[in-house]
């Protein structure tokens, strides 16, 4: 094997191990939020404590980007640009973040990263509404197929839980709409931007956006939360925040976005894993059934995607 083939395959195992980590680690995010809900906290204070102790992370990121990338500062942003950034930071990380939050105060784990794995069709749906563009059979195939997968695990949930399940499914899947939008609307300024400028201008704007939220609505008193919500949100904001957005942007460099998004199918059986075995969460057939039914639909939609 030549230099420059053994160069390749290592380029190449180093991208699917850093995208299968970043989503692995994105996943554990439910898990996180789950686990801090026990302690009593609200949505509204947890997301607060997880974007205070992601702020300085993704200022960092956005200033590096800015002043250090390329060895010379960036153009600086104009009038266009700056709204640009703060209506993506609004609605792909402020209120995709808080309504996915407030959702899984009602639904399960696994639910929820079902929910939010059928983002790739609704920014095709999107695309379809805004843009008039193509729908092919096979995208539509695997749209449905998805769909129905989720509507069986949502069934199965709301026999188990009670009619509380649809308001958390409905807040879900509002997120999911919210960071479909983002993802429609971002192409012209990363494009401009770049992409870890962007990321990091816009998550925060999305930071201050929930900490202001927390002191509009809330004393200052309900800042006293037990320990382990501390723990727990500085978690999140690491482990399951920054550090996957920085892994699948690696991978994204290696491996290309096709194969990047692939490798993601292992987010919702890792969430579906860490939530049996550490929340308890029960793993029945119907959830089983569902899940395969979601993961084979992205598999067919994203095929259609690649033939069209």
């Amino acid at each position: 094997m030549t230099a420059g083939a053994v160069a390749q395959r290592k380029k190449l195992i180093t991208g699917l191990l850093l995208a299968t980590c970043g989503a692995i680690a994105f996943s554990g995010k439910a898990i996180i939020v789950k686990l801090a809900y026990r302690h009593g906290v609200d949505a509204v204070t947890l997301i607060m404590y997880r974007m205070l102790f992601a702020l300085p992370i993704f200022a960092a990121m956005a200033w590096w980007a800015t002043y250090r990338q390329g060895g010379k500062r960036a153009p600086a942003l104009t009038r266009h640009d700056w709204l640009g950034v703060l209506g993506l930071g609004f609605s792909g990380y402020y209120l995709a973040s808080f309504l996915d939050f407030a959702g899984l105060a009602y639904v399960s784990a696994s639910f929820e990263r079902l929910v939010l794995y059928l983002n790739p069709t609704l920014v095709l749906l999107l695309g379809w509404v805004l843009y008039r563009r193509r729908i092919t059979r096979l995208q539509a195939l695997g749209m449905g197929i998805s769909y129905a997968g989720v509507v069986l695990v949502f069934g199965h949930e709301i026999q188990l839980q009670g009619a509380q399940v649809a308001w958390g499914a409905l807040l879900v899947f509002l997120s999911a709409v919210s960071y479909a939008i983002y993802l429609v609307y971002s192409g012209e300024l990363v494009q401009r931007l770049g992409s870890i400028r962007l990321v990091g201008l816009a998550t925060t704007v999305a930071c201050l956006l929930c900490i202001l939220q927390f002191v509009l609505l809330r004393p200052l008193s309900a800042a006293a939360v037990a320990t382990p919500v501390l723990w727990l949100s500085l978690l999140n904001a690491t482990l399951c925040t920054a550090v996957p957005v920085l892994m699948v942007m690696m991978a994204i460099e290696r491996i290309g976005s096709a194969m990047a998004a692939q490798t993601g199918m292992v987010g919702p059986m890792s969430t579906i894993l860490m939530g049996v075995l550490i929340l308890g969460e029960p793993f029945t057939a119907w959830v089983a059934a569902g899940t395969v039914l979601v993961i084979s639909g992205i598999f067919v939609f994203t095929r259609g995607a690649a033939r069209g």
